[in-house]
């Protein structure tokens, strides 16, 4: 079974304007709330899909899209994945980024979101998904693309505090 497209809404929410409008820091979450459906298109997340095995069986896996932002966010803040389990129920920012605002379970469990970036790092897409959000950053002007990738590269999943597990 392939992962769905994700095809969250495009428009923002009176509850989601009322967030962006408290975010008076940590400006990449408004970035990418309002650059998810460019940044996420239809190729690219059907390239993400590429990543899964198609199996008939089994759970419904998560749309890879969702789980790419999630991975930037970490990568950015350098939280661990707990923490990003944790706050993508107690942090209104997160939740405004993953589409899952006021929602008392996460969208995906820590064993997927490791699983998923295993798999964007074995494919080599790690590299594409920054690229691509550093050029939506630049294209849109909504956020500094040399700031972002500056956060990035001193990120232990691309820069150079990255490990290899032994």
């Amino acid at each position: 079974m392939r992962p769905p497209l994700w095809h969250p809404p495009i428009a923002l929410s009176t509850a989601e304007q009322a967030s962006i409008r408290r975010i008076r820091r940590a400006k990449l979450f408004v970035f990418l709330r309002q650059h998810r459906p460019t940044l996420f298109g239809d190729p690219f997340q059907e390239e993400l899909a590429t990543l899964y095995k198609d199996q008939p069986q089994g759970h419904p896996p998560v749309p890879p899209a969702q789980l790419a932002l999630a991975t930037l966010r970490q990568a950015y803040t350098g939280v661990s994945d707990d923490e990003v389990i944790e706050v993508t129920t107690m942090e209104r920012r997160w939740q405004l980024v993953l589409d899952c605002l006021d929602c008392d379970t996460p969208p995906f469990s820590k064993g997927t979101l490791v699983s998923f970036r295993h798999r964007l790092l074995a494919q080599q897409m790690d590299r594409r998904l920054v690229e691509r959000t550093l050029a939506v950053a630049a294209a849109s002007g909504g956020f500094g693309p040399r700031q972002l990738r500056a956060a990035l590269d001193r990120s232990p999943l691309w820069g150079a505090g990255r490990v290899e597990d032994t």
